[in-house]
């Protein structure tokens, strides 16, 4: 059949469409290369951060830590209801601010450049301006408040209450319905969501009540809009453990997915996450980042959805085994205190350039050994031929402990030069055995490297 000019164009037109749609879906990957470091409201004010607030920790970041690799800043949940609280949710007369279309706004009264409608375009720019990336949370599915009012989805000839799933709800936060996945116009509401996200500028989106129970095809939807809404946004799914079973699909759609519950200041949480990532090492991949949590480090606890105004409960020595883990794991690192009252050692945990290197730049990660003394894990380095070592003391004796690792498991064969990373200094030459003293609850990172 001999096809007319007209139709060979509209022909090509469609495939250059399609290849152009397929070839974006393969590449989000590319969006987020080594794990997201960012900072996220959550920890410190909970559904209560202001623009404000949000400005202080940019303006700090920009300064202090983005020469480090540090570049996300994360309004987290509820940004839209105006008279929130901590220590919990207000779900008696929450002030929910949406749209004509059913899509949840900024609280004019916490987000003040929100006005007139303008959503976060305002505060992105402010956030793009120093250099760095802006990102929100949002919960999985449609507004409970538009299925009430039957308000109209954006492009679409179907309502919010057309592709609600009433007997779908968040069991904790009851501000959403499920939307009906297969039923015409609940692709078209998450279209309408990311493509008013991507006129606002936003970087980033961590949704909410999509890992546990895994909400598998909200997730290929979420992907969907994503891919059309022509920008790239970095996707994070949120909370409680994904599935293991459910690997390969949240690989194929998501940046980074938890792994946990939500993280506190808590040791035996810490402690936990040596089998967490053990059991999810297997599934890392370029792109594709199982994520174990936040960093509940600094002022954390301000107006929080749980506790009390403090710094970290972590000792010192927990919270160098938290960064060491995160780091030689490579998960994504998204910083829970107010980076304003960062003391010294809190900034030195995360403005060490030679230790977030390895989170960047590793390779091979993996658990080289277990046992009563303690836990190693080890890495490929940037340069061949180099290892990156951590060594662990999980236990609860008070006197440190010597935990050793045969140089030949690291495959060298002769003497060695070592590097301690977080005290960014040599510390001289070992041969066969290479042994470190650690503290209780502690850990130490090095690069070893063939003389």
């Amino acid at each position: 059949m001999k096809l007319s000019g007209f139709s060979a164009a509209l022909l090509l037109s469609a495939g250059i469409a399609l290849t152009a749609h397929a070839q974006q879906k393969k590449d989000f990957h590319q969006w987020a290369p080594t794990p997201p470091m960012g900072w996220n409201s959550w920890d410190c004010y909970g559904p209560t951060v202001t623009e404000d607030e949000v400005k202080a920790n940019a303006d700090y970041m920009a300064k202090n830590l983005k020469s480090a690799g540090w570049e996300y800043i994360i309004v987290d949940i509820r940004w839209y209801v105006g008279n929130d609280k901590a220590h919990g949710y207000n779900e008696t007369n929450p002030d929910y601010v949406l749209d004509e279309y059913g899509r949840f706004q900024p609280s004019v009264n916490k987000f003040p450049s929100a006005k007139d409608g303008k959503g976060f375009k305002s505060l992105a720019n402010y956030v793009h301006g120093k250099g760095l990336k802006f990102g929100i949370h949002i919960m999985r599915g449609v507004p409970v408040e538009a299925v009430k009012r039957k308000l109209p989805i954006d492009g679409s000839i179907y309502t919010a209450a057309d592709v609600a799933n009433k007997q779908d709800q968040c069991t904790w936060l009851h501000d959403m319905y499920g939307t009906l996945p297969g039923r015409e116009g609940s692709q078209d509401y998450y279209n309408s969501l990311f493509k008013m996200y991507a006129e606002w500028g936003i970087d980033f989106v961590k949704v909410d009540d999509l890992s546990r129970p895994y909400h598998g095809p909200e997730v290929a939807m979420i992907r969907k809009a994503i891919d059309l809404c022509g920008r790239k946004i970095v996707l994070s799914t949120s909370p409680g453990e994904t599935p293991v079973y459910a690997a390969a699909d949240i690989q194929k759609n998501a940046n980074m997915w938890r792994t946990v519950d939500d993280f506190w200041d808590n040791w035996k949480m810490l402690k936990d996450h040596f089998d967490v990532f053990e059991r999810w090492n297997q599934y890392r991949i370029a792109g594709g980042w199982p994520d174990g949590d936040m960093l509940p480090l600094g002022k954390i606890g301000i107006r929080a959805e749980r506790g009390n105004p403090r710094m970290t409960a972590f000792t010192h020595d927990e919270q160098y085994t938290l960064m060491t883990l995160w780091t030689i794991f490579r998960s994504p690192m998204m910083f829970g205190g107010n980076l304003p009252d960062n003391d010294e050692f809190t900034l030195s945990l995360l403005n060490n350039k030679e230790v977030m290197n390895v989170l960047k730049t590793s390779s091979n990660n993996k658990e080289l050994q277990r046992n009563a003394d303690g836990i190693v894990w080890i890495a490929d380095g940037e340069n061949p031929g180099d290892k990156y070592v951590a060594i662990f003391n999980p236990g609860d004796a008070a006197d440190p402990v010597k935990i050793s690792v045969k140089l030949s498991d690291l495959d060298f064969d002769g003497a060695c030069k070592v590097r301690d990373l977080w005290a960014k200094k040599d510390v001289g030459t070992v041969s066969n055995i290479f042994t470190a003293t650690v503290n209780k609850h502690g850990a130490v990172l090095y690069r070893i490297s063939a003389k």
